[in-house]
């Protein structure tokens, strides 16, 4: 027994550790929003000394914040829609039809899971750059390519989180006058709320913290993103570190609130996606 509450002590140590481990990148990026720039340089870890809000107006300015802002929330709950409308309808209609051609495809959207996204993104480009899509430069290119990437996940959470609703109400639904599309809408799609903020919450941060895809496809000023407009705070001879950190604080800020409300969903919704 005694041997039982050192060790639970000794991971309740560790535990505390490996967050603050974890906490100390926001720490170092908050606390050095606040400092001007030789104070930065010199105590780059302690608390300002006199805490200023002249970077943050500053970052907003140089980097154009709200039109970013305006760019990354329409890219980002564009895609999260359509991913979570499209990925729930395509993985129901596996489950409900389970077959050898349902198999094949669901197996080939968890294959595709292993496909690391540098391998293809020059012919993506490329095909999405002719004259015929011409789709660079555009939201629409951008949120097509995002649904695609984030189908693969979606679907195999999905999946797994479907398998567990009885087909008896989608048979007593359809019995009452409803169609195959009300039943999955008004029957399915409402019991599915865990795994659907789990899904919102996963491709929400990566869509919003994505800095490679947008950088290939949307060149044009107007049509940057928070990730893309933050870069010019690093120059190729020096960085302004004081007004990217208060640009980091300020692009990191909403996905952040995002996740606090939801986050308890989150677990629930993966566990229950994945193991069921």
């Amino acid at each position: 027994m005694e041997r039982e509450k050192i060790r639970l002590r000794f991971l309740e140590i560790f535990g505390l550790i490996l967050g603050l481990l974890f906490l100390s990148p926001f720490y170092i990026i908050l606390v050095n929003s606040f400092k001007t720039k030789k104070e930065f340089l010199l105590t780059t870890l302690s608390l300002p000394e006199s805490a200023t809000l002249a970077n943050y107006t500053k970052a907003i300015d140089k980097m154009n914040f709200v039109s970013a802002f305006r760019n990354s929330l329409i890219i980002t709950v564009t895609s999260i829609v359509l991913i979570i409308v499209f990925s729930s309808m395509a993985a129901w209609m596996l489950v409900r039809t389970n077959n050898k051609t349902s198999k094949f495809i669901f197996y080939s959207f968890v294959a595709s899971m292993l496909i690391p996204f540098q391998s293809v993104m020059l012919p993506l480009v490329d095909l999405f750059g002719k004259n015929n899509l011409n789709l660079i430069n555009t939201y629409t290119g951008i949120i097509f390519m995002y649904m695609g990437f984030g189908a693969s996940l979606s679907v195999f959470l999905f999946h797994g989180f479907i398998k567990s609703v009885p087909r008896e109400l989608e048979e007593a639904a359809m019995i009452d006058g409803c169609n195959k599309f009300q039943s999955f809408w008004y029957i399915v799609f409402p019991l599915l709320k865990p795994i659907t903020l789990t899904v919102a919450i996963l491709n929400g941060m990566w869509i919003w913290n994505d800095f490679l895809l947008p950088s290939l496809v949307l060149q044009r000023k107007s049509l940057r993103t928070i990730p893309l407009s933050t870069r010019y705070f690093f120059g190729t001879y020096q960085a302004d570190w004081t007004l990217a950190m208060a640009g980091l604080v300020l692009a990191i800020l909403p996905i952040v609130i995002f996740y606090f409300f939801a986050q308890k969903h989150i677990i629930k919704g993966a566990m229950e996606g994945a193991i069921k």
